[in-house]
């Protein structure tokens, strides 16, 4: 898949020696895998060796993934130190990753904790919520706040845990599943109000906050919505202070 076949190409947001922000688009997916389409993780390894005219394997730690239909801001590690530190904060839970969801209804309630359990699915490419007393489940746990009311409401979402499709998975259970997400119960039809393309998801991970895995010191980045995730209320997408 070439970038047009998905509406854009990723963006470097930041960089440094030790860490590269990349903000991605939709349709993209995070590594290499059966489809053979260009991934985000061999792009930005072309991208280094092409910008900085590096001699053999570049190597990229990949430290968290995005779910190919959903864009936004992702990092990665540019030295097996940086990626060593990067995942003990995210285990720790000093990673903040922030997420504006487009989804079909209102969740019963405004904003609140979500936590559970998570299980593979079935199929083995998608995930479930199941009791915890099932032998593959994973302890779950995010944060909502609804930003937009209505009839395709728009949602914050800030993640604790880090499970394969939990943001879909979990909103889903609300009765709030993400406009596009066939997979998790949204209608091919859409909420009517957002075209969603079919390549995507109205999922984006819109501010990424980590310690500097080197330095210690705290940064942080946002990523503009896609134009046809809808209005954003602006003041949430104000640029952030300089990393």
């Amino acid at each position: 898949m070439s970038a047009a076949d998905h509406g854009s190409a990723p963006t470097i947001v930041f960089a440094d020696n030790h860490l590269l922000v990349i903000a991605k688009p939709a349709g993209m997916p995070t590594q290499d895998d059966a489809s053979r389409d260009l991934s985000l993780l061999a792009w930005a390894k072309a991208e280094i060796k092409r910008t900085h005219g590096k001699p053999g394997e570049v190597f990229l730690g990949l430290v968290h993934r995005l779910d190919r239909p959903t864009s936004g801001l992702l990092v990665l590690a540019r030295t097996s130190k940086a990626a060593s530190r990067l995942s003990a904060a995210m285990r720790e839970r000093r990673v903040r990753k922030r997420y504006l969801a487009r989804c079909e209804a209102m969740p019963a309630a405004p904003e609140g904790l979500v936590e559970g359990w998570l299980a593979p699915g079935v199929d083995g490419a998608s995930s479930r919520i199941v009791a915890a007393s099932h032998p593959r489940a994973q302890a779950v746990a995010l944060r909502f706040a609804v930003l937009q009311a209505g009839p395709a409401p728009l949602l914050v979402v800030e993640l604790l845990t880090g499970r394969k499709h939990q943001i879909r998975a979990q909103l889903a259970e609300l009765g709030a599943p993400i406009v596009g997400d066939l997979r998790y119960g949204a209608k091919p039809t859409g909420s009517g109000s957002i075209a969603v393309p079919p390549y995507a998801i109205g999922l984006h991970s819109y501010e990424l906050e980590l310690p500097h895995p080197i330095g210690g010191g705290l940064l942080r980045w946002r990523a503009p919505a896609p134009a046809w995730l809808g209005p954003v209320p602006e003041p949430l997408m104000d640029p952030s202070p300089p990393a």
